[in-house]
Formats: C-alpha cells, sequence, structure tokens
C-alpha cells in the first residue's frame, strides 16, 4: 500500500514536471520569434520554415495513428481541413504578425486570455450561463490585459499606434484559437485526439507554404541568413513538438484540470525569458496586469472540475 502511495506521488510529481516544462518550452516560441526579426525576416516566411521543419513529426504521428483510428468521412476530412487552415494556421499568422509590434511579455499575457474567449463563444453558441465567478474571471483577465498594454506604451514609451496594432492581431489569434477549440470540441471525440492533431497542424502547414508561395517577399526562403534556420528548427522542435509530447504526458499522469491550472506559469516564464534573452525589463505594473490575468484564467480553470 505505501508503495503505491509513493509510485501515485512519483507520478504526479513527473507529471507536474512535465507540464511545466511544456509551459515554458511553449512560451520561448515569442522569444524565438523576436529572435529571428533581427534579420529582416518575414511572419509568413517563419511560419512556412517552422511548419515546415515540424512536419515530420506530424507525419509520423499520423501514420501512427491510423493503425487504430476509424476511417475518417469526407465531412470529418473537409472539417479537418478547414479547422487547421482557420484554426491552425489563421492564429499563427495573426501571431506573428503581431509580435512584429510588441513586446514578448505583452504578447504572451494577451494570448492567455483565450480560456475566457472559450467561454463567451461557448454562451454566445450554446447559449451557456455565465456564473458569477466566470464575470469575475473575464474582469480580472481584461483589467490585467489593460494594465500590461497600457505598462508597454506608458513605462516603456513603445509607440502607441504600433503597440495597440500589435495587441489587436495577438488578441485577434486569441480569439481564432479559441473558436477553433470550441469546434472542435464535438470532432476530437469523433475521430480520436491523435489524427485531430496530426491532420489539422499538416493542413497548418500546406495552408503556410501556399501562403508564402503566393506572396511577395524581401528576401527568399532559400537565401536567409542561417540564425534563421537554426531559430526556425529550434521553434519546430523545442516550441512545437516538445511541448505537445511533454503536455500530453503530463495530463496523462494528473488530468487537464491540474495540467490547466500548472500551465499558468506560461505568461510569467516568458517574462522572465524575454528578460534573459532579449532584454525587456520586468516591473510592477507588468506584474500586476500579468497576475490579474493568471488569476482571471485559474478561476475559470478550477471551475471546470
Amino acid at each position: 500500500m505505501h508503495s503505491q502511495i509513493q509510485l501515485a506521488s512519483k507520478n504526479t510529481f513527473i507529471g507536474i514536471l512535465m507540464v511545466l516544462a511544456a509551459a515554458v518550452t511553449v512560451s520561448s516560441k515569442a522569444i524565438m520569434v523576436k529572435l529571428a526579426y533581427v534579420y529582416a525576416v518575414d511572419a509568413s516566411t517563419l511560419i512556412a520554415l517552422r511548419m515546415a521543419f515540424s512536419a515530420p513529426f506530424f507525419i509520423a504521428l499520423a501514420l501512427w495513428a491510423r493503425t487504430s483510428a476509424s476511417k475518417l468521412t469526407s465531412r470529418d476530412s473537409w472539417m479537418i481541413a478547414v479547422l487547421g487552415v482557420l484554426g491552425g494556421y489563421g492564429p499563427m499568422l495573426l501571431d506573428f504578425a503581431g509580435l512584429v509590434y510588441v513586446t514578448a511579455g505583452l504578447e504572451r499575457v494577451i494570448l492567455y486570455v483565450y480560456p475566457t474567449v472559450v467561454v463567451i463563444l461557448s454562451a454566445m453558441l450554446f447559449k451557456h450561463r455565465i456564473a458569477n465567478r466566470v464575470w469575475f474571471a473575464l474582469l480580472a483577465t481584461y483589467a490585467g490585459v489593460g494594465l500590461v498594454v497600457g505598462h508597454d506604451i506608458l513605462i516603456l514609451k513603445s509607440g502607441s499606434v504600433d503597440t495597440m496594432l500589435g495587441a489587436t492581431l495577438v488578441l485577434a489569434s486569441a480569439i481564432a484559437y479559441a473558436g477553433y477549440l470550441v469546434c472542435s470540441g464535438w470532432l476530437i471525440p469523433r475521430v480520436g485526439s491523435s489524427i485531430f492533431t496530426a491532420y489539422t497542424m499538416l493542413a497548418a502547414t500546406v495552408a503556410s507554404i501556399l501562403h508564402y508561395a503566393s506572396t511577395a517577399h524581401a528576401i527568399s526562403i532559400f537565401h536567409l541568413p542561417t540564425q534563421v534556420y537554426w531559430l526556425a528548427l529550434l521553434m519546430a522542435v523545442v516550441a512545437t513538438v516538445l511541448p505537445a509530447i511533454l503536455l500530453n504526458g503530463g495530463i496523462h499522469r494528473i488530468g487537464s484540470s491540474r495540467a490547466s491550472l500548472v500551465s499558468s506559469i506560461g505568461p510569467v516564464s516568458t517574462i522572465f525569458l524575454a528578460y534573459i534573452f532579449l532584454g525587456e525589463n520586468i516591473t510592477l505594473l507588468q506584474l500586476a496586469g500579468t497576475g490579474l490575468v493568471l488569476i482571471g484564467v485559474m478561476a475559470i480553470s478550477m471551475g471546470k472540475k
């Protein structure tokens, strides 16, 4: 009995570490994007590189999952393709475009509001009642975002027009991703999470390549500085593939509710990573705004238990 308790405790500890590592690694994406933008690469080029480097993993996942998956209907296939383009590639493009104008810390805080957007969309689409706890969560979250946006404009002296443009693009990314989650909620149980993830990400990869091929670029994707290729590869492995593996393993050990709470370290880790690698300042106003966002999101996450 004692050994079983010890094993369960060890399993929980490992699960928490895996989710923490997933949150930190996925938070590093914004840092890598900002570092890549030093080399005059545009958003669509950077995304195309990231997805091209990630594609072998998703192909392998699709082949592995097909052995145990039921056959997809044509309707399921079309829905997966549409969600992959609009809910996979769309949010990425908006996010990367927003990072041209805002700091990595602000980007992660705004992106992290997506659980509140899911609640709002669910209430609108499915007539779910919004409880008082959720209203408090929404108020805290968006007050926090307001503080962090104000921090960048007033304290960092960022251009107000550029900051608001970037914040709007990142918020649109969060809304698009929340819509993707809401729409995928009924499809994943039908086709399985592995097949859904692999196929939507492959659809996003195709969309990114087509978008790149159909638009003009200052520098060809084949003539970029070596550092950009390395950063894109790191983004694919460290900020895309690795977090997916760690998060799935962590959820398996501690459950989705506790995993969502542990993942709340994400915005904080981005702020400190941006301080270390980008030289972005950390202020009490920024931390206060981030704290309000975390309180709001955790209030919603704990309510799902």
